[in-house]
């Protein structure tokens, strides 16, 4: 295992702090119709965030060797992100209706729960019920 390893995993759970705080702040705003959501730091800092968080697990990838081909919980995350993101997206915009963006952004933490909880065991959320 790298040296790399301690900063790099640190880092990347500092980030993934960092972001759903922030999507919990943005997603509180659009469900106010606050005008924050116009400001440029609070439409550029969360890419900002979430590119270094990417790499960083891209980073961890590397340094640990692993594939999502070979690890379950691994391909887990990620296709828990892309079910993040979904939420997130829909958490957000303003033409969707209020009731579903709530739903959107309540689902879009619980994934993250499931995403931090899935990295933590190294189970994914089937193998942690038993089912697989």
């Amino acid at each position: 295992m790298s040296s790399l390893y301690p900063m790099l995993k640190h880092l990347h759970m500092t980030l993934a702090l960092i972001s759903i705080l922030g999507f919990m702040l943005r997603a509180f705003w659009s469900l106010q119709g606050s005008d924050m959501l116009q400001k440029r730091w609070v439409k550029i800092s969360p890419h900002i965030v979430d590119t270094f968080l990417l790499l960083s697990a891209i980073g961890l990838t590397i340094v640990l060797q692993l594939s999502p081909h070979s690890q379950p919980w691994l391909l887990s995350k990620v296709f828990m992100l892309f079910l993040y993101i979904g939420f997130g997206v829909v958490a957000l915009k303003a033409h969707f209706p209020f009731a579903l963006r709530a739903f959107a952004a309540v689902c879009a933490v619980l994934m993250f729960g499931l995403i931090a909880s899935t990295a933590f065991s190294k189970l994914s959320p089937l193998q942690a019920m038993g089912l697989f």
